[in-house]
């Protein structure tokens, strides 16, 4: 390809020191993610067990970046690889998806050579995060998570409309989060915000009255300990 003046070979130069300072700050970075997952995320999944994979994603990020910027030939090979590659672990919360990002975020910039402003990046968007979520904690509102359990007999109507009806009645804000039905028995989740806790008395007599053999659990994100 000399004749076309390309140079498939050309990158920036490949430093052992600076990859292992990389794979340092990168360790760090992704540990206080972790701790700020863990801390201020809001997702019914295990939280704990979710974060162990963001020191992988950092620094293999990392790896794949360093060596990839030495060379083009390289850096052409990982778009042909990554365009046969299929990711297909479902992820159910986008506050999972907006942390991934994150990590991958840390580690295209550590791999880049931008420490310094990955470093101030990173600290000011987890802080601004921490803020939101800590004035949120101090509102006198209840923020929960609803989880209804509710039998349908085949060939029944479906409940949901008639939950959402009764739901309504007591929140002053509500979303519906999933829905799973199986085994003759629809599980829906709401995140609901109560004004009050007597609200929330109101809310399980009026749906054990409306539903017969209903189970009703609530869920305190924000107060459960991450083990």
């Amino acid at each position: 390809m000399q004749g076309l003046g390309i140079e498939l070979t050309s990158g920036a130069p490949f430093s052992i020191g600076a990859l292992l300072l990389g794979l340092g700050i990168g360790l760090v970075l992704s540990l206080i993610l972790r701790w700020h997952f863990q801390r201020f995320g809001s997702t019914l999944s295990n939280r704990a067990e979710f974060s162990q994979v963001f020191p992988f994603i950092v620094l293999t990020t990392i790896f794949i970046i360093t060596v990839v910027k030495s060379s083009l030939a390289l850096s052409l090979g990982l778009v042909g690889a990554l365009s046969i590659v299929r990711f297909r672990t479902p992820i159910k919360e986008p506050e999972e998806l907006a942390y991934l990002f994150m990590a991958i975020a840390i580690g295209l910039g550590l791999g880049a050579d931008q420490v310094i402003p990955t470093i101030v990046a990173s600290g000011v968007t987890l802080g601004s995060v921490g803020v939101l979520r800590w004035s949120q904690n101090d509102d006198t509102s209840k923020n929960l998570f609803l989880s209804i359990h509710c039998p349908v007999a085949e060939g029944e109507r479906s409940p949901i409309p008639a939950l959402e009806a009764v739901v309504d009645r007591f929140v002053s804000a509500g979303d519906m989060r999933r829905i799973d039905k199986r085994d003759g028995t629809l599980e829906a989740t709401y995140w609901v915000d109560l004004e009050n806790s007597g609200s929330l008395t109101d809310m399980v007599e009026a749906l054990e009255s409306e539903f017969p053999g209903i189970g009703i659990t609530f869920i305190d994100q924000q107060r459960l300990p991450v083990i």
